[in-house]
């Protein structure tokens, strides 16, 4: 069974879930998509150590004075892990929160950018 199995099995046993991730290369970076629904932007933590990049997303789970009838979605907050590439400029990473999917944006440095030589 594949590492990544039994750490998702660890996350769910705690009360947590993986949000689904999509990651685009462009040759400025990378742009990590995290699908969070029912995250507001105070609900969210994006903690960076070293080299892992952790994600944090609370969920409300309020429902006022009404009493739940019947849940579908699961009350469980988010929380995924990546270990980032060197390449990776930390020092410029930025976070937004749209319509409950994380963007986060991971420059490259620029001494992995390729880039032009002119010839004299």
């Amino acid at each position: 069974r594949p590492a990544r199995d039994q750490r998702q099995d660890r996350l769910e046993r705690r009360g947590w879930i993986q949000p689904q991730v999509n990651i685009v290369e462009s040759q400025e970076g990378y742009v990590l998509e995290a699908e969070m629904p029912g995250v507001a932007k105070d609900g969210l933590e994006v903690l960076l150590e070293g080299n892992e990049l952790t994600i944090i997303g609370r969920r409300s789970a309020e429902t006022g004075e009404a009493q739940l009838l019947y849940r579908e979605s699961s009350d469980r907050d988010y929380r995924r892990t990546f270990e980032l590439d060197p390449a990776i400029d930390t020092g410029r990473i930025n976070a937004r929160m749209e319509n409950g999917i994380l963007f986060l944006e991971l420059p490259k440095s620029e001494k992995v950018k390729p880039r032009k030589i002119t010839v004299e």
